[in-house]
């Protein structure tokens, strides 16, 4: 597996892997013993970068029961930033910074590690000034309970201003060919401060697989049944999008999602994707992602082919865009 360098000096492999989905998200929590085995086969496959957060439900714990061998030779980034109620439901956002040294405390506990090696703030807290969050972590990281510090769906000004108090190494937001929102602000902000950038979603939570069609029924708990994007209508006309990437793929002797994830690579060589999966054969076509080579043809192709497809439906319904918001 390629490396890659994330901020001052984090290195990861090219590909990481998004922990989510294998304990919320996406239906039932997968069994532990299968989810365990295949974020150990992902490490015998070079993967040295996993994502977690307190907010997956107990996925901090099946991440740190998964990777307790491995010390010292991956990458684990979690976060931090929301309050949750008596049933360990989401009530709200919360950076204050005792909270966030509480959070700390139990991920460190439930990582199983002694330091976290990236420790994002998941949303930005409006009611939070962003310096008092970042000296929050400073001190963290001064203390040697925290190596670096991350940002997750912020705002330009935002990035800007933490990282004046502490330097941001990697920042997290969805970006992928049918959202590209990022590259407008995000991505330059970035390339001028010298931050790492991380996509979740890259795959569109699977839709620029080709695995999806506007018949395809989702679990009653997946979270794609209450997004306006995966609406049965909008699939049709998103069709457009796997469309262009089976093109693609079929001239690269590759898969839609591949094209996807080597799309996403060639941007910047400091942008490091986090598709999720719960499938050892799915982690290993992601993975291959980072051996198709894009020339620069297939590169403006893609772009020119893509820049006249208008994606249909809203990324996140309205509910939860109230707490997403890039602020």
């Amino acid at each position: 597996m390629h490396k890659r360098i994330l901020g001052n000096n984090l290195e990861v492999s090219a590909i990481g892997l998004g922990c989510m989905g294998m304990s919320r998200g996406f239906g039932p929590a997968g069994p532990d013993d299968e989810m365990i085995a295949l974020i150990r086969s992902a490490v015998e496959h070079g993967v040295t970068f996993f994502d977690t957060a307190e907010a997956y439900g107990p996925n901090e714990e099946l991440v740190g029961e998964a990777l307790e061998p491995f010390a010292g030779q991956v990458v684990i980034a979690t976060k931090f930033g929301f309050a949750f109620d008596a049933k360990g439901n989401i009530a709200g956002l919360n950076s204050r910074p005792e909270h966030i040294r509480q959070v700390a405390e139990a991920s460190l506990r439930r990582l199983r590690v002694p330091t976290i090696d990236l420790f994002y703030q998941h949303r930005v807290d409006p009611e939070v000034p962003i310096e008092d969050v970042a000296a929050a972590v400073k001190e963290l990281i001064d203390d040697g309970k925290v190596r670096h510090f991350g940002l997750s769906e912020a705002s330009a000004e935002t990035i800007r201003r933490a990282h004046a108090v502490q330097p941001v190494t990697a920042v997290q937001s969805e970006y992928s060919l049918w959202w590209r929102e990022p590259e407008a602000e995000i991505l330059p902000t970035c390339e001028e401060l010298g931050i790492g950038f991380v996509p979740y979603s890259p795959l569109g939570k699977g839709f620029l697989t080709g695995t999806i069609s506007e018949s395809t029924q989702f679990d009653g708990y997946d979270i794609r049944n209450s997004i306006p994007r995966f609406a049965p209508d909008a699939r049709e006309a998103n069709r457009a999008v796997v469309d262009l990437l089976e093109a693609i793929a079929a001239r690269k002797n590759a898969t839609p999602g591949q094209v996807a994830l080597a799309w996403l690579l060639a941007q910047k060589p400091w942008i490091v994707p986090i598709p999720g999966t719960r499938r050892t054969e799915r982690l290993e076509e992601n993975l291959a992602a980072a051996d198709v080579e894009l020339t620069t043809d297939d590169l403006r192709e893609i772009d020119d082919a893509s820049a006249g497809i208008e994606v249909q439906g809203a990324r996140y319904p309205d509910f939860m865009q109230r707490v997403i918001g890039r602020r």
